[in-house]
């Protein structure tokens, strides 16, 4: 299975046009985020193949739309997608937030693990965390409305800056919803390498 998972990513990773010396910190985080789901239930996908996909190579597959230098991954959970993409882009910050005191401590345990000092674990419910400077791009795959995602999160994004919601085949992109000031930028077909069920990502910007 080692070699086999090993392959996987390196496939993903060229299919991605990603550099295979990322293939090792990733390795690294998902034995991490392995071993502590089997006791904290971080996430449940456990079969390690699967986790390539569905956790690591997801989170790649959007590394282009991603704009630095500040990014802020809000509900993410185990790290995901803010710990491939802060492989990614060493030189920019990445502040990844949750409110589940768990995932803060073993996304703590990553950063001390991997050396990922431009890497921030903040245990805190996006309503009530006054993040600032703002974020160029503020993501996440953890709301089911996009409309939801950018009234409890848009103030954390730059007046110039974008938000990334990353969605399934049932990306919702109804303008109608969504709070004053803001508009859908785009809704990209994202094609995940060893995933057959569609992504997408709507990538949302302010108009006034």
């Amino acid at each position: 299975m080692p070699d086999a998972v090993e392959s996987a990513l390196q496939r993903g990773l060229n299919a991605l046009g990603l550099s295979p010396d990322l293939k090792d910190p990733l390795l690294a985080y998902q034995a991490l985020l392995l071993r502590w789901n089997r006791a904290y239930n971080l996430t449940s996908i456990r079969d390690p193949k699967q986790s390539v996909t569905r956790h690591l190579l997801d989170s790649l597959a959007v590394a282009p739309h991603v704009r630095g230098p500040r990014i802020l991954d809000v509900g993410t959970g185990p790290g995901l997608p803010g710990i491939p993409l802060a492989l990614v882009y060493p030189q920019w910050e990445f502040v990844l937030l949750d409110s589940n005191n768990k995932k803060i401590r073993f996304l703590r345990q990553v950063v001390l693990e991997l050396g990922l000092v431009n890497v921030t674990p903040i245990q805190e419910r996006i309503e009530s965390c006054p993040l600032s400077p703002p974020f160029a791009t503020v993501i996440s795959r953890a709301f089911a409305a996009t409309a939801d995602f950018v009234q409890m999160a848009g103030h954390c994004c730059a007046l110039d800056g974008r938000m990334l919601a990353m969605k399934g085949r049932e990306a919702d992109n109804d303008p109608e919803g969504l709070p004053a000031g803001w508009g859908i930028e785009q809704t990209l077909d994202i094609e995940v390498p060893g995933l057959a069920a569609a992504r997408r990502l709507v990538c949302l910007k302010r108009i006034s």
